[in-house]
């Protein structure tokens, strides 16, 4: 029988003990962790993101503050924004909701976040550190990956984990993740020669490649544990990268979609955010 791993369950476990957490840190130290959302033009399925983030702050006792520019907001007024938000000290996260409108400079306003603020994991510092297997910011979504397999039982130590999918976001980060817990690691993308002679390969396998149902039954091996974190909108419904019928007839493990790694990576916000207000409160 397949399980079903629910990141919707895991994360509230997690939110649970972060309520804990954030009260604690608010008694000791008189100071409330906050995060800022850089939010620019209207796009519908940011304005729904950053609705969640918003709920999800107010959930454990983290202070979350919208900052909304016009769509035809100039670079200029996207990092004065950013300046002034490393520059106050009530917050101690700043998120840049993407995509930003195709005029402006994302990696020039990413790379303006402060390394200590950014809770994203983005900055090309926090991402050299990453690589370095150093103690920083991890991108939120693929920390809710590992957090999964681990809370789920999942051994990683010397497995064979294929990632479907290269991006800065996802793919790379979690294959250094995998790799750092002893996992044997193969990357596949759009080049990728005879994408099911790898995924047949995998006993852990973490599906990140934006094309609806790519990974049919077919494609893996009995017993592997599938990691969807595609999300797709296909005749109104969400639907992820994998077939999700086909593949839990042979996985052992798999995420739903939706309710499965989107949860998680907006519980690893929390948990980042608190993070930097435990950093900042020290220096």
């Amino acid at each position: 029988m397949v399980q079903i791993i629910s990141g919707k369950e895991i994360g509230e476990e997690i939110r649970k003990d972060l309520t804990l957490e954030v009260e604690s840190f608010k008694k000791e130290t008189g100071i409330t962790p906050g995060l800022a959302v850089v939010l620019v033009g209207e796009n519908p399925a940011s304005l729904v993101y950053v609705g969640q983030k918003e709920k999800a702050c107010e959930q454990v006792g983290i202070i979350s503050r919208k900052y909304a520019l016009p769509e035809n907001a100039s670079q200029d007024e996207v990092l004065n924004l950013v300046d002034q938000l490393n520059n106050d000290s009530e917050i101690h996260g700043i998120l840049v909701q993407l995509p930003l409108p195709v005029h402006l400079n994302e990696s020039e306003i990413l790379n303006r976040v402060s390394p200590q603020k950014d809770v994203d994991g983005f900055h090309p510092v926090n991402v050299g550190k990453l690589l370095l297997g150093e103690e920083t910011f991890v991108p939120c979504t693929p920390q809710g990956i590992i957090e999964l397999l681990e809370r789920t039982g999942v051994e990683i130590k010397g497995k064979e984990a294929v990632v479907v999918g290269r991006s800065n976001i996802v793919g790379k980060p979690v294959a250094i993740l995998l790799l750092q817990r002893h996992a044997t690691v193969t990357i596949c993308h759009t080049r990728t020669r005879d994408l099911a002679f790898h995924t047949k390969r995998a006993e852990i396998l973490v599906v990140a490649a934006g094309k609806p149902h790519l990974i049919k039954g077919d494609m893996i091996k009995e017993g592997v544990v599938v990691i969807d974190v595609g999300v797709n909108r296909v005749n109104g419904k969400l639907v992820g990268d994998v077939d999700f019928e086909s593949a839990k007839e042979v996985a052992s493990a798999i995420t739903p979609v939706p309710g499965g790694v989107g949860p998680m990576t907006v519980t690893m916000l929390l948990k980042n955010t608190l993070r930097a207000a435990k950093s900042l409160a020290q220096t």
